[in-house]
């Protein structure tokens, strides 16, 4: 039987330890007082194995423990919110897919734990007398966690999808709701539950590890254990990155209601950096003005304090892009702890509130920089030094893969790869390294004997017979165009947003030969509009547009555009007036604006291709 006061006082050792080491102490003391024998344990005399199989048996007491709450949230996610919300989805109120997709696998996760892994465990610390281990069980049990991948890798959708149905239909948050204001919830949200499954699995690494530290080398466990932490290592990797994105996004969530809901800044490839109070020192006068600061891994937003009552807390008065950004130390007499920072788009001389703070700043923003520029580097040397099939050989001959951690982005749409939405994927035709929208295409390799391969969309359209423009592989928005591109005036990316409509990214280009007609790719349907002589003018953008923004309009009609920055934008608005106002520019980008008529007074058509 268990010690009593034992029990009370919270000490879960193993019955047999305590008679061992009384046993022990009775046969080697011929004499000596309790006093005497409490004092040398203190002292670190005792037995070590009676010290070690007591701390063994607290990690196992504490897996169990820790598995019997993990097993009751995982019933609340299955039973009762996914139950509930796909029992209204079968009524027709909202889609069933809906709820499969934010809840995953989350049911045969819960059978698992509640089923094998949680009886098990039961049934071993009922015999830990006898059977002091726990690694056969999970070296038995731990290949199932690998269905933890699919739960994580759908995670950041599962969270998109449950925001955006909480926003559109009363009767799905209705529910979400009801079930959080019950007491099982403990005053926490659906999505605070659902990051459980994500944090399970590096918990069970740690207590492993601490079971391994504990367990002497000869143990009869350790071989078990160790193959156990190999295969929980593995998920942790994946766990462990996801746990990181969602806190990022959280992040992201919180600035972006901080700034009154107006910046897009919750997109999966930005990632929080730093934030904090700073002065601004006036070009014009002496005086220094608050100011707050957010850094992310791409940009610098300069923003201003708003003082109102339960409202947006910053506007942003700039956005300064990483890509060409300066930092350097300067001195001022008048002001201490300054530096400057230089970007493409605006200048600042700041102020810190101490040294330190300042070495703060000055630290992340470099950090920033380098990290910047070291993956912009590593992407074009990936892109330069790869030996490309030519197109005679495309699929014929096996090509030279480009390395995963060469590149940090896309090869092919340039979006930035995480562990999450954007895997990375190679196509097996030229070797890049490119997302899995890039390459949801398969054809036959007659290098492969002919078998279906992934590879990506420009080696998908040429082994299919079409052409692309040559020169510099494109992305899928940049192929269509590819005729006009090599002789164009003018031809990039810019944001584009009609009315209200979500903004979109398009490819333009203003083709020599058409002298300003303007295409644009990257919507589903086609529009034409005149510009001079249909009364197009410009005007100034809604403060709430993205910075290097500009509009034209006619009577209710009514066009955004944004450049990535404002020289860029510059760049088109010179090109586009020609059109607008008759005004002949010099060229941006060549002479070839030379060749254009002084009063062109259309711009048309506006082909946009899906």
């Amino acid at each position: 039987m268990v010690d009593e006061s034992a029990e009370q006082t919270g000490d879960r050792s193993p019955p047999h330890t305590d008679r061992t080491g009384t046993e022990n102490h009775t046969e080697n003391e011929d004499s000596g007082t309790k006093t005497d024998r409490e004092h040398r344990n203190e002292e670190g005399s005792a037995d070590h194995k009676e010290t070690n199989e007591q701390k063994l048996f607290k990690i196992a007491s504490e897996l169990l423990q820790t598995e019997k709450a993990y097993v009751a949230r995982l019933n609340l996610l299955d039973q009762v919110f996914c139950a509930k919300l796909m029992e209204e989805a079968n009524k027709g109120t909202f889609p069933v897919d809906v709820v499969k997709n934010i809840f995953s696998n989350i049911s045969s996760i819960n059978a698992f734990h509640g089923q094998f892994l949680l009886p098990d465990l039961e049934k071993r610390m009922g015999e830990w007398e006898s059977t002091p281990r726990i690694g056969d069980i999970l070296q038995k049990l731990t290949p199932f966690l690998k269905m933890y991948a699919e739960y994580v890798k759908n995670f950041d959708k599962a969270m998109e999808l449950l925001k955006q149905w909480i926003d559109r239909s009363p009767q799905f948050k209705a529910i979400i709701m009801d079930i959080q204001s019950q007491e099982v919830c403990g005053n926490l949200t659906l999505q605070h539950h659902m990051l459980e499954p994500v944090q399970r699995v590096p918990r069970y690494e740690m207590l492993l590890k601490d079971y391994l530290k504990k367990l002497p080398q000869d143990d009869p466990d350790r071989r078990d254990a160790e193959k156990s932490l190999e295969i929980i290592a593995t998920a942790a990797t994946h766990s462990n990155s996801a746990i990181r994105k969602s806190e990022n996004l959280k992040k992201l969530m919180e600035i972006y209601e901080m700034l009154g809901e107006e910046e897009d800044i919750v997109n999966p490839s930005n990632e929080f950096i730093k934030e904090g109070h700073i002065l601004k020192l006036a070009a014009r006068n002496t005086s220094a003005m608050e100011r707050y600061l957010f850094l992310f891994n791409n940009m610098l937003l300069y923003c201003v304090p708003k003082f109102s009552l339960g409202g947006p807390k910053y506007t942003v008065r700039t956005r300064i892009g990483i890509d060409g950004m300066k930092v350097l130390e300067t001195t001022n007499e008048d002001y201490p702890h300054t530096f400057q920072v230089s970007g493409k788009e605006r200048t600042l001389e700041l102020q810190a509130s101490s040294e330190q703070d300042k070495a703060g700043w000055l630290k992340a923003f470099q950090e920033t920089i380098e990290i910047f520029q070291l993956k912009n580097e590593s992407f074009k040397n990936a892109s330069k030094e790869v030996e490309e099939v030519s197109k005679a050989e495309l699929g014929k001959r096996a090509p030279r893969w480009i390395r995963d951690n060469e590149v940090t982005m896309c090869m092919k749409c340039k979006e930035p790869f995480n562990a999450l939405t954007r895997r990375r994927h190679h196509c097996r035709a030229c070797g890049y390294v490119v997302c899995w929208k890039c390459s949801d295409n398969k054809v036959q390799l007659e290098y492969d004997s002919n078998k279906m391969n992934k590879v990506c969309r420009d080696c998908f359209l040429i082994l299919n017979g079409e052409t692309i423009a040559e020169g510099k592989k494109k992305g899928i928005l940049e192929i269509g165009a590819g005729q006009f591109t090599g002789s164009s005036i003018m031809s990039g990316f810019l944001q584009y947003c009609e009315k209200n409509k979500p903004w979109q990214k398009v490819w333009c280009v203003i083709p020599e030969k058409e002298c300003l007609v303007l295409y644009l790719y990257g919507a589903p349907q086609v529009k034409d509009f005149y510009l001079r002589q249909g009364g197009y003018v410009f005007t100034a953008p809604d403060p709430r547009t993205p910075p290097a923004s500009f509009r034209l309009s006619q009577s209710k009609s009514v066009h955004n555009f944004a450049a990535e920055t404002e020289d860029l934008k510059q760049r088109w608005l010179k090109v586009i007036r020609v059109a607008v106002t008759g005004e002949k520019p010099e060229c941006p980008q060549n002479s070839s604006l030379d060749k254009l008529p002084f009063l062109v007074s259309r711009l048309l058509p506006l082909w946009i291709f899906s």
